[in-house]
């Protein structure tokens, strides 16, 4: 009998330690190709929807290069340089370093079976605290992230895919943050101070907002010069 439990008890280990080395290895598999692409341009439309303000819908042509600078090239108004852009790509959402990575199960995602893993970075002073990943294993594509900074509360990405999957960058995304005292995380904190279409809207109770890019031509990997991320005088 006690060899049966002891038996049993081996198997259970070996099974939790291969799920482990697996997830691990598919984590790894992702953030390689997340973080293959060094730069893109590509024309958005990003409608913003925070419970405090009004904003219009916003249009232009979005720049990023790795590993933080992102800026969004307004059509007909502002250019928008974002202070801290953690929330408005998948590259930052997705630890960097060192890392212990959890294999927490399965789920399904718009009617497809994903791999769900949990990374929590050994960095202790790291912003992310951790950050939870829907993986479809099939097309290594993060489909859905959860992640937890120090700073910025908790960030929720949704990800769809259609003609940039070789890059794993996404077609349409929808970012929902768990606001603190009513104030944008620094990841979307923009100078709206000039936009005339802006118009405060009615607080209320939950600290939530939301943020859906949809992009259009990405021209990926071309290089982009650090001067265009300079912050210029409006």
């Amino acid at each position: 009998m006690k060899r049966r439990i002891v038996l049993v008890l081996t198997l259970v280990c070996l099974y939790h330690s291969v799920m482990a080395v697996d997830a691990s290895r598919l984590f790894d598999s992702l953030r390689t190709k997340v973080l293959a692409v060094k730069d893109y341009t590509a024309d958005v439309k990003m409608k913003i929807d925070i419970a405090y303000m009004r904003i219009p819908q916003l249009s232009g042509t979005l720049y990023f290069k790795s590993p933080d600078k992102m800026k969004l090239e307004r059509h007909g108004g502002l250019s928008i340089l974002p202070k801290k852009n953690i929330n408005l790509t998948l590259s930052n959402l997705i630890p960097t370093g060192a890392v212990n990575v959890i294999d927490a199960g399965v789920d399904v995602v718009d009617g497809k079976k994903v791999r769900i893993v949990k990374v929590i970075p050994d960095d202790e002073g790291s912003d992310i605290v951790l950050t939870k990943l829907w993986i479809d294993e099939q097309d290594l594509l993060a489909v859905r992230t959860e992640t937890t900074t120090r700073n910025d509360g908790t960030v929720i990405m949704a990800l769809q895919y259609e003609h940039y999957m070789r890059y794993a960058l996404p077609d349409n995304v929808t970012i929902t943050m768990y606001l603190k005292d009513y104030k944008l995380p620094k990841g979307v904190t923009m100078d709206y101070n000039d936009m005339p279409d802006m118009k405060p809207k009615k607080e209320g109770k939950h600290q939530k907002g939301t943020i859906q890019i949809h992009y259009l031509n990405y021209a990926i990997n071309k290089g982009i010069s650090d001067g265009i991320f300079k912050e210029t005088k409006q």
